[in-house]
């Protein structure tokens, strides 16, 4: 078990999961916010293609690049002390064929420090996980509501297929993977399925049941405006105080308040 001052390293997930020692994980995207979160003992920090929707302003993950993907996971890798990193595969880069999945992974783990990549897929990504876990490089797997699918689903919502989620389950870790995400399932459904595979379960509006949670810091740090997943605690509203902050910022230099004279050389 990794000690509060070392590196967490692949082999904790299984470890940790058997010792019943709950897994945290946030996602990062930039060098400052992975070094508070680090120095806060996060487990693990995912830089999720979530990007796309929460860095990037877009409706959905799909036009995030593997290009965007290495020069985000860097800056976060780069940062982490101790936290596990994980990076996304973007849509596209894995799909095509084993070559492309193991050039993409590889990629990320020759282009920064990751330890691991994610991917999205059950059955249907076995074979690709298999191909990548064969090449040396982890692979955490991603169930339920895959946001690379959401023109499939009709959008972003819960999924009930509880027979084909638990096959999924059974599927990646067969394939190899040491961990999975479960995205918007029952509660009931996540937990007999972390009952029934050897591997960590990390839920995000997934139920209490998970072997480990992950949030979006953007949803749990009010970043977002107008936008409060029903699965995702408040834990701070940053997103106030920065506007706040910059008004007065603003008032304090049109009134010549800013800068005063220890703000000033001489």
């Amino acid at each position: 078990m990794a000690s509060e001052d070392r590196p967490v390293t692949v082999l904790d997930f299984g470890a940790w999961k058997k010792q019943g020692r709950k897994i945290t994980s946030l996602t990062a995207y930039d060098f400052p916010t992975a070094r508070w979160l680090d120095a806060a003992g996060v487990d693990c920090l995912l830089v999720g293609d979530s990007l796309g929707t929460t860095v990037q302003g877009r409706e959905t993950t799909l036009g995030v690049t593997l290009d965007q993907m290495v020069y985000h996971a860097e800056m976060v890798a780069r940062a982490a002390k101790r936290a596990f990193v994980v990076a996304d595969l973007p849509f596209l880069s894995y799909q095509t064929s084993h070559a492309d999945a193991i050039r993409s992974a590889g990629r990320i783990l020759k282009e920064t420090r990751c330890q691991a990549v994610k991917l999205e897929g059950g059955r249907r990504s076995a074979a690709t996980i298999r191909a990548v876990v064969d090449a040396e490089i982890p692979v955490m797997a991603h169930l339920g509501l895959t946001p690379q699918s959401v023109r499939k689903f009709g959008g972003f919502k819960v999924q009930r297929q509880v027979d084909a989620i638990r096959a999924d389950a059974q599927a990646i870790v067969e394939a190899g993977a040491f961990a999975v995400v479960l995205e918007c399932v029952p509660a009931p459904l996540a937990e007999t399925i972390t009952a029934e595979i050897p591997i960590p379960t990390i839920g995000i509006g997934a139920g209490p049941g998970c072997d480990g949670q992950v949030l979006v810091v953007h949803d749990m740090f009010g970043l977002i405006e107008g936008f409060r997943p029903r699965f995702a605690r408040r834990y701070a509203e940053i997103g106030e105080l920065m506007q706040g902050a910059a008004a007065r910022y603003v008032a304090d230099v049109r009134s010549g308040e800013f800068p005063g004279d220890s703000e000033s050389f001489h």
